[in-house]
């Protein structure tokens, strides 16, 4: 019995130290996204996703597709393209409420997608494309 407990602690102590050098060897994300203006040049895939999904989806209850271009292959969108205006309609708009939380609720550092903007897409749009219930 005694034999079995000595043996099991290097095995237990191995399989953590295989553990740490696993994850510390998994490739950092190195995604480098191209024709960002207002949000940050390293912003994480994640963070991208959320806000894309949380703040433009769910606001505005829109699709990629609303601001985003086909790509001119025919398949799938052009995400750096500035070919719709909806996308520096979108820009103005993250600049607007970025700039109503720093002046309006002394908020330092707003940031698009962060739990201490007060006011966000949703605050005027409510789900809805156009705040109004219209259409351009």
């Amino acid at each position: 019995m005694k034999l079995r407990k000595i043996l099991m602690i290097p095995g237990l102590l191995a399989c953590v130290v295989i553990s740490a050098i696993a994850a510390t060897a998994r490739p950092k994300e190195d995604v480098k996204y191209t024709n960002l203006k207002v949000l940050p040049k390293n912003i994480s895939s994640k963070d991208l996703q959320e806000i894309m999904a949380d703040d433009f989806e769910d606001g505005l209850g829109v699709s990629c597709g609303f601001c985003h271009a086909n790509a001119k292959d025919g398949h799938g969108l052009d995400f750096a393209s500035d070919a719709k205006p909806e996308k520096e309609i979108t820009r103005a708009m993250m600049r607007m409420t970025l700039g109503i939380n720093k002046k309006y609720f002394k908020i330092k550092h707003p940031a698009i997608g962060s739990n201490a903007m007060t006011v966000t897409c949703t605050t005027c749009h409510k789900g809805e494309a156009f705040p109004d219930g219209g259409s351009n």
